[in-house]
């Protein structure tokens, strides 16, 4: 059975992650980010939502576990920006329902959705510059940059929220997901 560990970096729907996940009969846990690295035991890890990039913990030596990673919201931003991407306030700013325009009909995360998929985000920070080696795999016309990929690397994010109920294909996003782990 696929295992997935789901860090939480403090969000409001961290446990709406793991019910998702758990959902789709994946063997899941929510662990803090402060967990030492050593101690995950994962096939996957979803970086969680969360408030700062002051209260990361340990998320950012997650990334080095040699195993698919999954960033949401905060979590996407923290791969963007340990990977060498920028990220900065958004222009639009709290939550939306926004329609994300799906750039790569083959990426393994979001490909199934194309062309579009209606989202619930959040747009307080967003990323402003795709890390090298990334591709830029969704937009909005809220936010620029909504979804990035390094299948190289197996690292993935995606600004917008895909537990929620909000989001029309979340379900989807986290099955592409178990499909990457496996």
């Amino acid at each position: 059975m696929t295992r997935i560990v789901v860090v939480d970096n403090h969000g409001q729907f961290t446990h709406l992650e793991g019910r998702a996940l758990r959902d789709l009969g994946i063997e899941t846990e929510i662990v803090d980010n402060t967990t030492p690295p050593e101690e995950i035991d994962a096939d996957g890890i979803v970086l969680s939502g969360g408030p700062s990039m002051e209260r990361i913990g340990n998320s950012a030596d997650y990334l080095d576990l040699d195993v698919p990673v999954l960033g949401i919201c905060l979590g996407m931003q923290i791969i963007a920006d340990q990977r060498g991407g920028r990220v900065g306030g958004g222009e639009y700013g709290g939550y939306a329902d926004v329609t994300v325009e799906i750039l790569d009909e083959e990426d393994p995360l979001l490909g199934s959705l194309a062309p579009e998929t209606r989202v619930w985000a959040s747009h307080a920070d967003e990323v402003k510059e795709v890390p090298p080696g990334f591709a830029h795999t969704g937009r909005s016309e809220v936010c620029e940059i909504e979804a990035i990929s390094d299948t190289e690397h197996d690292l993935y994010g995606v600004q917008w929220h895909p537990e929620v109920a909000h989001t029309e294909e979340g379900q989807a996003v986290f099955e592409n997901f178990r499909e990457i782990c496996e």
